[in-house]
């Protein structure tokens, strides 16, 4: 233990309570962070920005939430008028973000919130659990942001925050369940909306994954971890199993006036409802090309792309070659089984498509790759 780590170790610890609460929401008024959805410590929230804003979030960075939030405010400024937009719309908005299937359920919650509840999102955590997308967390945060009421939800940076706090040395997840506990047993009746956030906000400056900043901390005198010198170890996980690979080839067509071919995936699963260059299955082995060929899109000759197109998702790593084909405007040539899925988009247009980040990707690397 350094010098640092035994002159804090020997500090009267305060065991976390009240004044816990009191000095973390002292430090929020001073210190918080200037967010698009926020509107201010002891001010009343809008539920519609307060929902969007934790639907972004879920796995996603502040950073990248921002400007994404700020486009769809813009555009759909109520739940009522992202209820009335097209699904395409919302997903070509979302387009860059990731976990599509968020984008989806937001869209369906929109509905749901103006069929079922004249588009007013319902004040119970109950009630809101069962709106397509919002699960625990969420609910609580809504509950707790939107309505002052008082909830408890838990984020990875409320979950660090507390498992230092009481020294919580049960490796993650199995420790969720007893860090849920102990937030709990925080959370006041009065401003649960304020704590909340000020909370995710300690956890996001002070109390970082990472060489946490505990001597500017406004609860120091309260943490268990930075009296037992354990803050830079807590919380402890367990071990990641490594993600599993899988192949596929990506066959990018692409007209004499500069169209692009591409298909819409099915509304279920991964990347679902997005625009895709069309692509064999993803398997745990690249197929040969004669194999290959019977997923292509038409009838052609095809010429390899050199190098490969490398996309991580939450649970595998996926790797694509890429066919390349050039076809003449009035080529005549057979669409396969999918036909009604695949349409034609200009060069110029692909921007405004509900394209998502891998298929950018590909269409990158073959449109390059052959210059």
């Amino acid at each position: 233990m350094g010098a640092v780590q035994k002159r804090q170790a020997q500090l009267p610890l305060r065991p976390a309570g009240p004044e816990t609460v009191r000095a973390l929401l002292a430090w929020y008024e001073a210190e918080r962070r200037d967010l698009p959805w926020r509107y201010g410590p002891r001010k009343k929230a809008d539920p519609y920005r307060v929902w969007l804003s934790e639907i972004m979030l879920q796995q996603t960075t502040v950073k990248a939430v921002v400007p994404y939030f700020e486009r769809f405010v813009a555009r759909w400024p109520t739940v009522v008028t992202l209820a009335a937009a097209p699904l395409e719309e919302v997903l070509q908005l979302w387009a860059g973000l990731g976990y599509y299937s968020r984008a989806r359920n937001l869209k369906a919650c929109a509905d749901a919130v103006v069929r079922d509840f004249g588009g007013a999102f319902p004040r119970a955590e109950k009630e809101l659990l069962e709106l397509p997308g919002i699960g625990p967390y969420t609910a609580a945060a809504i509950t707790a942001i939107a309505f002052g009421e008082k909830a408890t939800p838990v984020d990875g940076n409320v979950e660090r925050v507390v498992s230092r706090l009481f020294a919580v040395r049960q490796p993650l997840p199995a420790a969720k369940s007893e860090i849920r506990r102990l937030a709990a047993t925080l959370t006041p009746s009065r401003r649960a909306g304020d704590f909340a956030q000020a909370m995710m906000d300690l956890g996001a400056e002070i109390c970082t994954p990472k060489n946490p900043s505990c001597l500017v901390c406004p609860l120091q005198q309260d943490c268990a971890a930075n009296a037992r010198g354990l803050a830079d170890v807590l919380p402890v996980k367990a071990k990641k199993l490594a993600r599993p690979s899988r192949y596929g080839i990506a066959f990018l067509v692409q007209r004499e006036d500069g169209a692009v071919l591409l298909r819409q995936r099915a509304e279920a699963g991964l990347l679902g409802g997005m625009l895709e260059i069309p692509s064999t299955p993803w398997l745990d082995a690249l197929p040969a090309k004669k194999e290959a060929l019977r997923s292509a899109p038409v009838t052609t000759s095809w010429l390899p792309v050199a190098g490969t197109v490398v996309h991580v998702f939450t649970h595998f790593r996926l790797e694509l070659s890429v066919y390349r084909a050039l076809v003449p405007v009035d080529a005549s040539f057979t669409l396969w089984a999918e036909q009604e899925r695949c349409r034609w988009v200009d060069r110029r247009d692909l921007h405004a498509q509900a394209l998502p980040s891998l298929m950018r990707k590909v269409i990158a690397h073959g449109l390059d790759g052959n210059r």
